[in-house]
């Protein structure tokens, strides 16, 4: 169920019998010359509608627009500050605690929104507001993916480029999967970034100069298709899993005593 598809009075039935939401988080940012900025955002959503058709629950739409700040050096990536960004998705998920909805799916597909998701559930959790927890495809069939891909990269590799062919090729530009690997870095434990245990950089650019990391030519429509059944299904149990736990279970345990 997508809750812009609905009218008020019948999401009326949903609210009295349900208490789970799904919440599609991505970004809008390069993602390499081969894959569009939109990416992430498209990847979540079709993960949220997804386990929200299976399932049942509630969609709500998606959040686009993420923290993204160390993609700036390349055109067209939009961010807002981490404050801001954890300020609103906090406030738009007390705003479904409001209809009665007391846990959340945070479906996230951009790495750097992970621990500011991870913030706004312990806030939330804290004030015992509600439930919260940040979900992402890639960490849920990790086995998978490193089955399919020799050099996944973290950002706008095969694994990102398969998803994309399955879910919306047409926005794929396949004639530059050559240059997108060739003008990247295929392995990124290869960059001298990391000296004596200390991370070196802070932008996406300091690691590689065209924004993407792996072999994008291994990447095809079928292996994206083997990645959205996998993890939509690893997603969709973790939400039955997660509505049938009891509330008090899930707040904060009291002080030892």
């Amino acid at each position: 169920m997508y809750i812009g598809d609905e009218t008020w009075t019948d999401l009326g039935d949903y609210f009295e019998d349900e208490s789970l939401a799904i919440v599609p988080i991505g970004s809008t940012e390069q993602h390499g010359p081969h894959l569009p900025l939109g990416t992430d955002a498209l990847i979540a959503e079709a993960f949220a509608r997804e386990a929200a058709q299976r399932t049942g629950y509630l969609c709500t739409p998606t959040i686009d627009v993420g923290v993204s700040a160390h993609h700036r050096q390349f055109h067209g990536t939009m961010w807002v500050d981490a404050p801001v960004f954890r300020d609103y998705v906090e406030s738009l998920t007390r705003n479904l605690a409001d209809h009665g909805i007391d846990r959340v799916v945070y479906v996230n597909a951009h790495g750097g929104n992970v621990q500011h998701l991870r913030e706004v559930g312990r806030r939330l959790r804290d004030d015992e507001v509600l439930y919260a927890i940040e979900w992402m495809w890639n960490d849920s069939i990790s086995d998978l993916v490193d089955d399919l891909f020799d050099r996944t990269g973290p950002h706008g590799g095969p694994k990102e480029t398969a998803l994309v062919q399955h879910l919306a090729d047409e926005l794929v530009r396949d004639d530059r999967l050559s240059a997108a690997r060739d003008g990247g870095v295929v392995d990124i434990t290869t960059n001298d970034t990391i000296v004596d245990g200390a991370r070196t950089y802070y932008d996406a650019i300091d690691n590689t100069p065209n924004g993407v990391v792996g072999d994008q030519t291994d990447a095809t429509a079928a292996k994206g298709e083997r990645l959205f059944e996998a993890a939509s299904e690893r997603l969709a149990h973790l939400c039955e899993w997660l509505d049938a736990q009891a509330f008090e279970e899930l707040m904060p345990k009291p002080h030892v005593d």
